[in-house]
């Protein structure tokens, strides 16, 4: 099927590696040029390698720590003055960081710091661009927000949740739509920290419908789709991409 993706223009954050990685290669197999930004130069540059070898429109890269104070600005200047234009905008930087029930301030600070704060100034950035021409989709990647243990960072995504869906409500007559793509356990560097291969088996077996964890691919393709024309009347959702590995505390 085709996306209608070719000739767009989109920045993605988070994407030397795992599914920020994923979406900006399919992204640009379509057609988009991606500006990719991560704090890692040399899986910045592999990543251009691998999409260049593989077809894709070739996309320009931007180092920079999406944390810092200033990061949310100046990738959204690089970004406007890299592409011109642009039509979309993923925020998948993040970090998965579970604590303990009491936890010091900082491990708090960090993750509402780069998972809420800085992807919301971000799209605060970019947001009179995307008003001015009455256009744009937006794509939060959000976390499971099931758990039950704490993770600092499945807190912070739950705010943007919540943010994103009353930025769709304003933003709709713009003809700009909002969503969150929430992830289950997806195979990437992030997740496996936490896992064995045999922990991770007997997991799936017990917890997981689909019988495994999920690749960034499969996030990857809900996310190519979500940003495409084909979703021009969706907005103000959180798509689900966990093999059905759902709970809900009662």
């Amino acid at each position: 099927m085709d996306l209608y993706l070719k000739g767009k223009t989109a920045v993605v954050t988070g994407a030397s590696q795992g599914l920020g990685h994923a979406i900006v290669k399919e992204l640009a197999i379509e057609g988009v040029k991606v500006f990719a930004t991560a704090r890692n130069g040399d899986l910045l540059k592999s990543l251009k390698e691998e999409i260049i070898s593989a077809g894709g429109m070739e996309p320009v890269t931007f180092i920079q720590d999406l944390a810092a104070a200033d990061g949310p600005q100046k990738i959204a200047n690089a970004a406007l003055s890299s592409l011109g234009y642009i039509d979309i905008l993923i925020n998948n930087a993040g970090r998965s960081q579970p604590v303990e029930v009491v936890a010091p301030d900082e491990s708090w600070k960090e993750s509402i710091t780069l998972d809420f704060d800085r992807p919301r100034q971000l799209t605060q950035h970019l947001l009179p661009h995307f008003m001015e021409h009455k256009h744009g989709a937006i794509l939060n990647i959000a976390s499971t927000y099931e758990l039950r243990s704490i993770n600092v960072s499945a807190v912070a995504k739950a705010a943007i949740v919540v943010w994103s869906k009353q930025l769709a409500g304003q933003l709709g007559k713009y003809g700009i739509t909002v969503n969150c793509l929430q992830p289950g356990l997806i195979d990437t560097a992030n997740i496996r920290r936490f896992f064995t291969d045999d922990e991770r088996a007997k997991f799936a077996d017990r917890e997981i419908p689909m019988g495994d964890f999920g690749a960034p691919q499969d996030i990857a393709s809900m996310a190519a789709f979500l940003v495409s024309p084909r979703a021009r009347y969706i907005t103000g959702t959180v798509a689900v991409v966990d093999g059905g590995m759902r709970h809900h505390a009662f």
